[in-house]
């Protein structure tokens, strides 16, 4: 029976209109297209790759997104 572990993905769009993922519990895992179907079938490369490369990585328990405001500084 094949194991399976579900990932987080953070996904932003750049200045260039891309998609960029990056994996939550795999420092450094991350990939961009220019749709998100395609985003998610990289991302799912990128994280096979990862995982052969470093079978042995500790993966951390992910536990949640927080969002946080802070005061801006006044423009000079």
């Amino acid at each position: 029976m094949e194991k399976k572990k579900e990932f987080t993905i953070v996904v932003e769009k750049d200045e260039d209109n891309y998609y960029v993922g990056e994996v939550i519990e795999l420092p450094g895992c991350h990939s961009q297209a220019k749709s998100m179907d395609e985003l998610m079938k990289r991302m799912k490369e990128a994280i096979s790759l990862y995982l052969e490369v470093k079978a042995d990585v500790e993966m951390p328990s992910f536990v949640g997104l927080q969002k946080l405001k802070v005061s801006l500084p006044s423009p000079a």
